[in-house]
């Protein structure tokens, strides 16, 4: 049996999980899908908000501004990529002025650090494509981007190299609440646990109501978002935001970590029951173009090498759900996870572990615990003594698979092999990008798809795009000679 189950293996998830592990604790995370970050973690604005916006009362609030605090010291640890490139929320009338004073004055509650309401030709200087009249910004410069996915697989990572279990294609069927713990069913296995942690996203109000009376309903909310080639960086480098209005902090352009240019989302509430619906649409993106404009008249959409939809989790509290259960001793909601999930991360995990530790009347450190996550290695940003090196420990790293990346087969076989390593093409591309470049995997898939299928001693027909049913290959075309 074990002492806790983490249902869900997104960002926040994984996250608890890992934190978790600095205790003598036996713990399994179940993942419905057959990789982490295969929800909302692969796919939103990556971007680790300041802290300004929530109101400081909220749970959003609170977690928001420990978690921008604990972000570097977490990267640096997992060994994941992370910028503190700051951000701007621009006005262009006295209304949205005044919404900037009060978010300026709300972060000073929550004692956000460096703040600054800048003049409107001052944010022109700092960010010279700004469209015209600006009337003034709210600079933060915490403000950072981050891959949201690597943070969730570096976290799981971690976690599992400190002694959890990853149990995934684990769809949680039926939870049944015994005399000392819960029984968790899929629709093949089960496991047992003193304590069970709802991080399940989308789901979580479903997986709730598997224990007890509905307290919470979880709404999907859709943004959809452009993705511009490397060549567009440079246009914007800040996180740049419209004044916020109540469907959320609105269209931003950013750099990405990797060097792109990110624009999006919108907003766009679905009926409960959508919480798959990730495609995208003419007429929504087109209003992503219209809202981004009034950022930016100079993006040079031209330059897209994709489109892509992310859900977010509304939840009708409107803030975070982080408590035990009054109905159902020893079970956890983690659930409400709407931005800025990603940026409260560390700190939803710190406070999860505090309500374990109360639950549990205390908690026996792991003294074997190791919070570094080996470094991956990005052949490409190596000098060229390192990658002769490289090639002289494994050839694997001299030959180049991607070449839009640059990435090499060495690369992908260590995406494969981690401790929770990839098992799809759209698994490897997160982990070390092969397909993110301009051709998006049109020279690089087949080759990816080979390696997968040697290194995981499978048929190329069982290589998978994505989750369960994205089949790429049914057969061969031709039989013989």
């Amino acid at each position: 049996m074990y002492n806790v189950a983490v249902i869900g293996a997104g960002v926040i998830g994984t996250a608890i999980a890992r934190e978790l592990s600095k205790f003598d604790l036996k713990i399994v995370i179940l993942e419905r899908d057959n990789d982490v970050s295969s929800g909302s973690t692969k796919a939103n604005s990556a971007i680790i908000h300041a802290g300004y916006d929530a109101h400081f009362d909220t749970l959003k609030g609170k977690m928001n501004a420990r978690g921008n605090y604990l972000m570097e010291d977490v990267c640096n640890e997992l060994n994941v990529p992370f910028k503190r490139i700051g951000s701007l929320v621009i006005a262009r009338s006295e209304k949205e002025f005044e919404t900037v004073k009060e978010l300026y004055e709300n972060g000073l509650k929550l004692e956000i650090p460096g703040m600054e309401i800048i003049s409107g030709e001052e944010a022109m200087k700092r960010e010279p494509n700004l469209a015209e009249g600006v009337l003034g910004a709210l600079y933060a410069p915490t403000a950072g981007i981050v891959e949201p996915w690597e943070l969730a697989m570096a976290y799981a990572e971690n976690a599992i190299d400190n002694g959890a279990e990853l149990r995934l294609n684990f769809e949680v069927r039926e939870i049944e609440k015994k005399e000392d713990c819960y029984s968790v069913r899929s629709e093949k296995d089960s496991v047992e646990a003193e304590y069970v942690i709802n991080a399940a996203g989308l789901y979580a109000d479903r997986i709730y109501n598997m224990v007890a009376d509905s307290e919470f309903e979880i709404h999907p909310r859709r943004g959809q978002y452009y993705l511009l080639d490397k060549e567009a960086g440079g246009l914007i480098n800040h996180v740049v935001f419209p004044c916020p209005n109540e469907m959320g902090k609105g269209t931003l352009v950013a750099p990405t970590i990797d060097g792109n240019i990110l624009v999006g989302p919108d907003s766009e509430d679905l009926e409960r029951e959508d919480k798959e619906a990730v495609n995208t649409t003419y007429d929504r993106l087109d209003r992503v173009k219209k809202l981004a404009g009034n950022i930016s008249d100079k993006i040079p959409y031209k330059l897209n090498i994709t489109t892509f939809a992310g859900l977010r989790a509304e939840p009708s509290t409107d803030d975070f759900i982080i408590e035990e259960s009054k109905q159902a001793k020893g079970f956890v909601n983690a659930a409400g996870m709407k931005s800025p999930g990603l940026s409260s991360a560390p700190a939803i995990a710190e406070y999860v572990v505090g309500i374990v530790e109360k639950m549990s009347g205390g908690l026996q450190k792991n003294e074997n615990f190791k919070p570094v996550r080996r470094k991956r290695i990005k052949f490409e940003e190596l000098s060229d003594e390192e990658k002769n090196e490289m090639i002289k420990k494994d050839s694997r790293y001299g030959r180049i698979i991607c070449r839009c990346e640059m990435i090499t087969e060495g690369e992908i076989v260590d995406a494969i092999h981690r401790s929770a390593g990839g098992r799809t093409v759209n698994g490897i591309k997160r982990r070390c990008r092969p397909g993110a470049g301009r051709c998006q995997g049109g020279f690089c898939g087949p080759r990816v798809m080979e390696i997968l299928a040697r290194e995981l001693n499978v048929p190329m027909e069982e290589v998978l795009m994505e989750n369960k049913g994205s089949v790429i290959l049914t057969g061969k075309t031709k039989v013989g000679g």
